[in-house]
């Protein structure tokens, strides 16, 4: 064994099921670490984690709170008040709409046959591997699933083929090389041309893993919709929040709301603790030492994400669903320490001060609450070089999607008890649990 050094466990084993085939070089999530895996990740960094001062991030708000208003349109349309109603077909199109019309300029009628099906094989998969069957940690057993990792590799090919077909033929034929890059579509044709390291392979991988995260984005949505669903309560204090910004319905909610909403942000936090999703599986590259243990090459490496979010140790009952866990207070003479070397600065106090109603003369009185950052337990993205690099657009569609749709919408369940939720899991079954809406009054700020 080598003598303990710095932990190298960046690989991914062998075995994915994403795919239904061993070979994973492809996916951005599922491959080694390399350079070209290094080259990938920097050219979708400022697409996939814009900064909060970004055009990209201005785009990402926009984009998402124009198919916001299509989504209630369409709900608009099915929702019979105070009658449960299975919701999640239409979240998970609104979630793969943003992405496709963020990443690639094109956005899909919710009626078109093909974007159904896409959405659908994408949720099955999003399901399958979430499920954490003996496969996933033992490679040698594939051959007696194969006629499960069958089924996925129809699905991928489906999906491939949609994406290929409906997005990418098209925007090669009119792209133009000298033309403003318009998104994460045009780098990458651009890369194409211009890199011998990048493939049509290459593009289409990427392109099908991060049109992909709408899956994470519309489970989350639903699992926080059935925990409100089932503690009212969570939805009052949301709403709270809602009609205090958008000064009683005056606007919809955008992503420059989310340092005015941190009971909203603080939601969707606990609903990524309780549900504790596993985190995609590492290998050692090399012999090396973790925490004093010599872990040999080749070694699959998890990090406990369920004992990280459930550990008394770490969370007062962690077994009770409560938000306020993620929120403290602080001043505004504290906040604005905080966020001294934020781009954003001047526009989050602004709209702090004006939310909370703060006399900005007397900084050091008024107690504001406030999202805690960097809680070192807590880890739903992973960490290290094979962090999630689309969190930024988890985190931002999540908070327009649930903070819209309450805006608009009481949510309830006739049947509390039939509302499932699965531990260690931030999938919910495609054919999963009914929500009841009824349409909020107008109120006044």
């Amino acid at each position: 064994m080598t003598p303990p050094r710095q932990s190298i466990a960046i690989g991914v084993p062998r075995a994915s099921r994403k795919d239904g085939t061993p070979q994973t070089s492809g996916s951005l999530a599922l491959c080694d670490w390399s350079s070209l895996q290094q080259k990938r990740r920097n050219l979708a960094r400022k697409h996939c984690s814009p900064s909060d001062a970004s055009s990209y991030y201005q785009k990402m708000s926009e984009v998402g709170v124009a198919e916001m208003h299509q989504f209630m349109d369409q709900l608009d349309e099915v929702v019979v008040p105070g009658r449960d109603f299975k919701i999640k077909p239409l979240i998970m199109q609104a979630c793969a709409n943003m992405f496709s019309e963020y990443m690639c300029s094109v956005r899909f009628d919710y009626n078109d046959a093909g974007f159904q099906q896409m959405v659908r094989n994408f949720d099955e998969i999003f399901w399958e591997i979430n499920q954490g069957y003996a496969v996933d940690f033992l490679p040698w057993l594939a051959p007696f699933y194969h006629k499960h990792m069958n089924k996925l590799s129809r699905w991928s090919a489906d999906i491939r083929d949609f994406i290929l077909e409906r997005i990418v033929n098209e925007r090669e034929q009119n792209f133009g090389e000298d033309e403003p890059e318009r998104d994460f579509t045009d780098a990458l044709l651009k890369s194409l041309r211009e890199d011998p390291c990048v493939t049509r392979d290459t593009i289409m991988y990427m392109l099908e893993d991060f049109i992909g995260g709408h899956s994470a984005i519309g489970n989350l949505v639903m699992l926080a919709l059935g925990y409100i669903a089932k503690h009212p309560e969570i939805g009052d204090n949301i709403q709270q929040e809602i009609d205090h910004v958008t000064e009683g319905g005056q606007r919809n909610v955008t992503l420059y709301d989310t340092e005015s909403m941190p009971y909203t942000v603080a939601t969707i936090f606990e609903v990524l603790r309780y549900s504790s999703s596993p985190i995609v599986p590492h290998v050692a590259t090399e012999d090396t030492c973790i925490a004093g243990y010599g872990v040999t090459k080749g070694t699959i490496v998890f990090i406990n994400n369920y004992d990280l979010n459930t550990n008394e140790k770490y969370w007062e009952e962690p077994k009770r669903f409560n938000p306020k866990r993620f929120i403290e207070s602080a001043t505004l003479a504290q906040i604005r320490t905080d966020l001294v070397d934020s781009p954003t600065a001047t526009q989050d106090l602004s709209s702090i001060i004006k939310s909370n109603n703060i006399d900005a003369s007397n900084e050091n009185q008024k107690q504001i609450l406030r999202v805690k950052k960097n809680i070192p337990h807590f880890l739903p993205f992973s960490i290290g070089k094979r962090t999630c690099i689309g969190q930024n657009l988890v985190r931002g569609f999540s908070f327009i999607i649930l903070a819209n749709i309450l805006q608009k919408y009481n949510v309830h369940s006739n049947d509390p008890a039939a509302i499932k939720m699965y531990p260690a899991c931030v999938a919910v079954p495609p054919d999963t649990y009914p929500i009841a809406f009824t349409q909020r009054p107008v109120k006044t700020a």
